[in-house]
């Protein structure tokens, strides 16, 4: 309950740097300077701030992505790859994202998604290496890790031949129905019977889930950057107004 608190918190006061966003964008430099300094929760904050400013700037969710990817959460930095790549108005822009996308996918071992990650980045600039080598990598790794095949349509036509075999040694359709429904309500009486001990057995046997999205610690650290540029901001407001304040010029008597 206080991590959805601390969320909502960050969602009101990212809201709010929206609504008084002016037309310069003073976040993102800060951003890229933090993350030069490998300050990254500094820079997260700052890079999700120019985000709620200027939500079209691709340059905004590409320099997230690389943030995010460097604290080690890939799968969170994939959506803001994909973000960046559906903002992007130029080539280049484009070519990067995808390519720190392919990233992803291989480290993910999802070679499918990283052959056409870099394949889509090569379209947009054809002439990098780096690319070409990773494009030709995954193709590789593809090759020699092929996906597992479905089997479920082979399966399906197996179990409809066989039913096709049982049903053709039974009288006439009305035996055949009765004998069926027998052998359904058979089925639901032992698995009613099973049910419970087997439930159980399954929840003890099962591993817990990982929590998904920002940790604890993490979104505690990103909350506490956020108020920071906030106070930031703050502070120069009030100078400003300090500053604006008309001079007594009257005498006391």
């Amino acid at each position: 309950m206080k991590d959805l608190k601390n969320l909502l918190l960050l969602t009101a006061i990212l809201y709010s740097f929206a609504v008084k966003a002016q037309e310069k964008d003073k976040n993102l430099p800060q951003a890229n300077e933090e993350f030069e300094a490998k300050n990254y929760v500094e820079a997260e904050a700052n890079y999700r701030i120019s985000q709620s400013k200027f939500p079209k700037k691709a340059i905004a969710s590409y320099n997230l992505g690389n943030t995010i990817y460097n604290i080690n959460q890939p799968s969170e930095a994939k959506l803001s790859y994909m973000k960046a790549i559906e903002e992007s108005t130029s080539r280049p822009e484009k070519h990067k994202a995808f390519h720190n996308l392919g990233n992803v996918f291989m480290k993910e071992k999802n070679y499918t998604a990283a052959v056409q990650a870099y394949k889509n980045a090569l379209i947009n600039n054809p002439s990098d290496e780096e690319t070409r080598y990773n494009y030709a990598l995954a193709k590789k790794m593809l090759k020699d890790n092929p996906p597992p095949k479905d089997d479920k349509k082979k399966d399906k036509k197996d179990k409809d031949k066989d039913k096709d075999k049982k049903d053709d040694k039974k009288d006439g359709d009305k035996d055949k129905k009765e004998d069926q429904g027998d052998k359904d309500k058979d089925k639901k009486d032992e698995k009613k019977e099973g049910d419970g001990k087997d439930k159980k057995d399954d929840k003890q046997g099962q591993p817990k889930p990982k929590e998904g999205g920002i940790s604890k610690q993490r979104l505690e650290n990103l909350l506490d950057a956020v108020n920071n540029e906030e106070k930031k901001v703050q502070d120069k407001v009030n100078a400003k107004k300090v500053k604006g304040k008309p001079v007594r010029t009257e005498k006391d008597w």
